[in-house]
């Protein structure tokens, strides 16, 4: 038992606690830190810095010049409508004068030819309702005649039997 309390006593360590809250070690701790930002400050000082700049420069540089054509864009383009509008006015007013002068020729040449119009048109109305007429009748006989053609060849075709055009057309109403 006595190489146990021997045992004991001497394998008794201290608390090891977090090492970065150990003061024993701050002095390497603030070297270590005091050169890992000085390499990280001289990487981006020298190599990112000058990448990031150009981007955001050129960046700047492509916006500027498309504001800039955009600008003259819509001046030409402002310009372009106050040509057009001036152009439209003048043509108006020349269209104008131009309608009053031919309407008041128009006027007499129409009021001639309603007359003639009218008097063509009865004649065409008249015509067109006997060629009316004559189709609705030859429809009606052509429409009959497909009907009765039609009701053969269904018999036939259903039956077999053939059916004589007089029975068809009694059988249809005709």
């Amino acid at each position: 038992m006595a190489d146990a309390s021997n045992t004991t006593a001497t394998t008794e360590h201290k608390p090891a606690g977090f090492p970065p809250f150990k003061t024993e070690t701050y002095p390497s701790q603030l070297f270590w830190l005091a050169i890992t930002f000085c390499f990280l400050f001289v990487v981006l000082w020298r190599v990112a810095g000058p990448r990031i700049n150009a981007a955001i420069t050129g960046r700047r540089g492509t916006i500027n010049a498309a504001i800039d054509g955009a600008a003259k864009a819509r001046a030409d383009a402002q310009a372009a409508q106050a040509a057009y509008e001036d152009a439209l006015a003048k043509a108006r007013a020349r269209a104008n004068a131009l309608a009053e002068e031919t309407r008041a020729t128009l006027n007499a040449e129409i009021a001639k030819a309603k007359a003639q119009a009218d008097a063509k048109a009865q004649d065409a109305m008249a015509a067109a309702d006997a060629r009316i007429a004559a189709t609705r009748e030859s429809a009606k006989s052509a429409v009959s005649a497909a009907a009765r053609d039609a009701a053969i060849a269904i018999v036939e075709r259903l039956t077999g039997d053939k059916v004589s055009a007089d029975e068809a057309a009694r059988a249809l109403g005709n």
